[in-house]
C-alpha cells in the first residue's frame, strides 16, 4: 500500500476473461439519445419566464395585499408561500381541540370530584366523576370521512407572509416523459382536492380539456373556508360574525355547483357538475389563454377573447355577467336590507344574530355569488336558482 502511494506501480495483469457476446446492433451499437437541455430550454430560460413573470404581476397573486393575512396559521395555507407549500406537504395536520381537556369533572376549586359510589364507607370502589364534556380524541389529530387525516400548515405561525411566488405554486416534475405522460409544468397539486368546509366533498376538475388536472391546483385555495357551516334545514340559524359568508374564494364550489344555500322555488337547480364551463372546459383553458396584448391571460389568470371565442365563435367582447343578475343582485339585498332585523349593512357587511333559515340561506347566496366574482359566468343556471329562490323566499 506504502508503495502505492508514492510509485509508479506496475501491475502484473491476470488471466484473459472470456470474449463477451456481440452487440445486437453490431460493435457499432445504437444510437445515442439527444440528452441536450434543448426540451429543458423550452421553459426553463429567461425568454419563456420574462412574458410570465411580467403577466404574473398583473393578478392578484402578485400584487395587491392578498398576503397581508399569511402569518395567521387559519389564512397561511392560500395567503403566504411558505403555508401553502406546508398545506399541501402532508406533514402537518389538524388536531381535535374541541371539548374540555380535562378528564374529570371539576368543583369549583378545580379539584375532581371524587364519588364514593353509594359507599361511604368503602373507598376502593370510589371514582372521579367523569366530566360529561370530556372529548377522548382531544389532542388526536381529525380525521375525515374517508379515514384520511385532515391537513393544515404550520402549526407554529409564520413570522413572515410571503405573497404565493412561482414555487409556490410548482416543485419538481413527476415525469420527464413529456411525450407520453404530459407536461405536469410541475404543479404541486394535480389531484383531487377534498374541500375544508366538508372533506367528506372532493372535486376534480380534469376532463377533456385539462387531462392531467392541472386546475385541480386552483381548487386549493378557490373554495369557501370552513368557518360557517352552510345553512340548511328549517332551523333558526345564528350568524356569529360580520364577516359570515364563503369568504372570497367559492370559485370552485360554484363552477361545481354545489355548497350554496338551498331554498326550494321556481327556478330549478342543475345538475352537480352539469355547467358547460366546468364539463367543457377548466381553470387554465378559461383563465391562462393566450393574450391579447400582454395585459391577459396567461398568468395573470385574466380570461381573454381569444379563449372565449374557442367555444362562442360569434363573441365579439368578453361579457361582464350573466343577463339580469346586476338586477336580481339589487332586489335581493334590498330585501335583506328590509328586514327588521336585517341581516346586512349596507356595505355587505352581515350583522351578528339569531335568523330564520331562509334569511340565513338567502345571505349565504347574496355571499356565495358576490364573491364568486364571475358575475354568473362560472355557473349560469346555478348561479340563477341560489338568487331568485332567494328573492321569492323573502318576498
Amino acid at each position: 500500500m506504502i508503495l502505492g502511494c508514492t510509485h509508479d506501480t506496475e501491475y502484473i495483469a491476470g488471466p484473459a476473461g472470456a470474449d463477451g457476446i456481440d452487440g445486437i446492433d453490431g460493435h457499432d451499437g445504437l444510437d445515442g439519445v439527444d440528452a441536450s437541455a434543448a426540451v429543458c430550454i423550452d421553459c426553463h430560460s429567461a425568454s419563456h419566464r420574462d412574458p410570465i413573470t411580467t403577466s404574473y404581476i398583473l393578478s392578484g397573486h402578485g400584487s395587491g395585499g392578498s398576503w397581508a393575512r399569511g402569518k395567521s396559521t387559519s389564512c397561511a395555507q392560500c395567503h403566504n408561500n411558505e403555508g401553502y407549500i406546508d398545506y399541501l406537504s402532508g406533514q402537518f395536520f389538524t388536531t381535535d381541540t374541541s371539548g374540555d381537556q380535562n378528564e374529570f369533572l371539576l368543583d369549583e376549586a378545580g379539584i375532581p370530584i371524587l364519588n364514593d359510589n353509594d359507599t361511604p364507607g368503602n373507598p376502593d370502589d370510589d371514582f372521579y366523576e367523569p366530566n360529561p364534556d370530556y372529548n377522548p380524541d382531544y389532542g388526536d389529530y381529525l380525521v375525515d370521512g374517508n379515514g384520511g387525516l385532515v391537513p393544515m400548515v404550520n402549526p407554529n405561525g409564520y413570522a413572515v407572509s410571503n405573497p404565493i411566488s412561482c414555487t409556490g405554486c410548482h416543485t419538481d416534475h413527476r415525469s420527464f416523459d413529456f411525450e407520453n405522460d404530459g407536461n405536469d409544468y410541475a404543479l404541486r397539486n394535480i389531484h383531487p382536492v377534498k374541500l375544508v368546509l366538508d372533506p367528506m366533498v372532493s372535486i376534480d376538475f380534469a376532463n377533456s380539456t385539462d387531462p392531467l388536472g392541472l386546475s385541480n391546483a386552483c381548487i386549493t385555495c378557490h373554495q369557501p373556508r370552513p368557518s360557517y357551516p352552510i345553512p340548511t334545514g328549517t332551523e333558526d340559524y345564528e350568524i356569529t360574525s360580520s364577516r359570515f359568508g364563503p369568504h372570497h374564494g367559492p370559485q370552485s364550489t360554484m363552477l361545481e355547483g354545489i355548497m350554496g344555500g338551498i331554498i326550494a322555488g321556481s327556478t330549478g337547480y342543475p345538475g352537480v357538475g352539469a355547467a358547460t364551463h366546468r364539463s367543457g372546459s377548466s381553470c387554465i383553458s378559461c383563465h391562462m389563454g393566450e393574450t391579447t396584448d400582454g395585459n391577459d391571460g396567461g398568468h395573470s389568470w385574466k380570461p381573454t377573447l381569444n379563449t372565449c371565442v374557442s367555444c362562442h365563435t360569434t363573441m365579439t367582447s368578453i361579457p361582464e355577467g350573466i343577463a339580469g343578475l346586476d338586477e336580481d343582485m339589487a332586489t335581493l339585498k334590498t330585501l335583506l336590507l328590509g328586514l327588521d332585523p336585517s341581516p346586512l349593512l349596507e356595505n355587505d357587511r352581515t350583522v351578528p344574530g339569531t335568523y330564520p333559515a331562509n334569511v340565513a340561506k338567502a345571505i349565504w347566496n347574496y355571499k356565495t355569488v358576490m364573491e364568486d366574482n364571475s358575475n354568473g359566468i362560472h355557473n349560469p343556471e346555478y348561479t340563477r336558482a341560489l338568487i331568485k329562490n332567494s328573492i321569492e323566499a323573502l318576498e
